[in-house]
């Protein structure tokens, strides 16, 4: 049956390579299910209810790109996404987090008509490679600036905006603890690092008295019913929403391809010259979007932590497959989750946000016309605290100092069109 499903033969695979590969992948992700609910929880959300739904979007998103792409990639809510609409959308533009579910879904409504009709490949071809990776970039530092404050590595000051926490503080330096731990266990490419520094952070504290005792690991899951079906599509034909759903879109299409893209690579899955399953995993991406907000969680997309398991010999959906039942099986453990402290999920905020700085290496810094615009797209984000801020002054700049230096013919339409639907939404506030 499995053969029949995967085509393991024709993958050049087998069985147990493709069950290797999926538990490889699932322990360098599984953190997610710790630190999204830690996040979504401070919009009002009931955290048990979240961590379930974590939970149940990463599991159906791996089971619909396992069963309709037959690809090794694994699903779960995206790190960014879960910031920009716990932080950004319901923290600093005041909207409730049912609405803000309504938007996911509309994006994901969006993301699929983008898939299925080609105008995805538009999209992408028509951003400047510099705004993508500064857009990368500038949500890590966003990120960077939630788990120092998470921290408390970083606080207020009325006369400076932040200054240094105390660092005496136990908690914090169990968050520095579990930041190095996480660092060096992945720099020795031990796999699960981020969980490992979590878990251990998490039982240290417990042991020490900093956090409740850890009394129970297993349970039955906790209801769902608290953001079942709770979406607020009405709420999302306010005029506000036009700016939260195209950011939301922009970051879900250059995430979910940009992944996708290049972990299909690794796999060889993207033969030159020959027909490829891209359509169709995008369509799962969107697909499970569109599940996650309807269950409760923020956007569901594609692990670039999937490389990782097919590193270990993963090339099917088979892979995909055995992802999404360790999620499932994740649901017993909620227990666990609700004893983690925020100083536990800081640590591996800020070593992601770490890895997604990276990307300012692709910013062609010679030419000043790429230059500024990505460079005010990262540094806005964290500043304004808002990753919508930062992809509309990047977008405007760019346009703006390619029309000024007489080089308009380098920009392309969706560029220009992108802009100025934010130069509409700046009026219209």
């Amino acid at each position: 049956m499995l053969e029949s499903l995967f085509k393991l033969r024709e993958h050049s695979t087998d069985a147990r390579t493709e069950v290797l590969a999926g538990v490889t992948t699932f322990l360098t992700m599984a953190y997610i299910i710790f630190v999204n609910p830690e996040i979504l929880a401070t919009t009002g959300m009931d955290k048990g209810a979240v961590f379930v739904a974590t939970c149940l979007a990463a599991a159906l998103g791996c089971f619909i790109m396992a069963f309709l792409a037959n690809w090794p990639i694994g699903m779960a809510p995206g790190m960014g996404l879960n910031a920009f609409f716990a932080f950004g959308v319901v923290g600093a533009m005041g909207y409730t987090w049912q609405q803000a579910l309504g938007a996911v879904f509309v994006s994901g409504v969006i993301f699929l008509i983008l898939s299925a009709s080609g105008l995805r490949k538009w999209l992408i071809e028509g951003i400047p490679k510099s705004l993508r990776a500064a857009i990368v970039a500038g949500i890590g530092l966003f990120l960077a600036l939630i788990a120092l404050k998470s921290a408390g590595i970083v606080v207020g000051n009325e006369a400076t905006l932040v200054s240094q926490g105390d660092l005496s503080s136990p908690t914090v330096l169990l968050a520095i603890l579990g930041f190095f731990i996480i660092a060096v266990l992945d720099a020795m490419k031990i796999k699960g690092a981020i969980l490992i520094g979590i878990l251990a952070i998490t039982v240290l504290s417990a042991l020490l008295g900093y956090s409740p005792p850890i009394s129970d690991i297993i349970s039955m899951p906790p209801s769902v019913a608290p953001t079942l079906f709770q979406l607020d599509l009405a709420g999302v034909l306010n005029h506000g929403f036009l700016n939260v759903i195209l950011v939301f879109v922009l970051v879900e299409v250059f995430d979910a391809t940009g992944t996708l893209i290049g972990v299909a690579k690794r796999a060889n899955l993207l033969p030159e010259g020959k027909p490829n399953k891209l359509g169709r995993a995008l369509f799962a991406d969107s697909s499970a979007i569109l599940a996650g907000s309807l269950i409760g969680t923020s956007s569901t997309t594609a692990f670039v932590e999937s490389a990782a398991g097919v590193q270990a010999g993963g090339r099917t959906g088979m892979t995909a497959l055995v992802i999404g039942i360790l999620f499932l099986l994740c649901l017993f453990f909620a227990p666990l989750a609700s004893v983690v402290p925020a100083y536990a999920t800081a640590p591996a905020l800020l070593y992601v946000a770490g890895l997604m700085v990276r990307d300012l290496t692709e910013i062609e810094w010679s030419d000043v016309t790429e230059a500024i615009p990505a460079s005010l797209t990262a540094i806005i984000m964290p500043f304004t605290y808002s990753i919508a801020e930062g992809i509309a002054f990047g977008f405007i700049s760019y346009v703006i100092m390619k029309i000024g230096t007489g080089r308009m013919k380098e920009l392309h339409i969706a560029s220009v069109i992108v802009a100025i639907l934010f130069v509409i939404r700046f009026v219209l506030e």
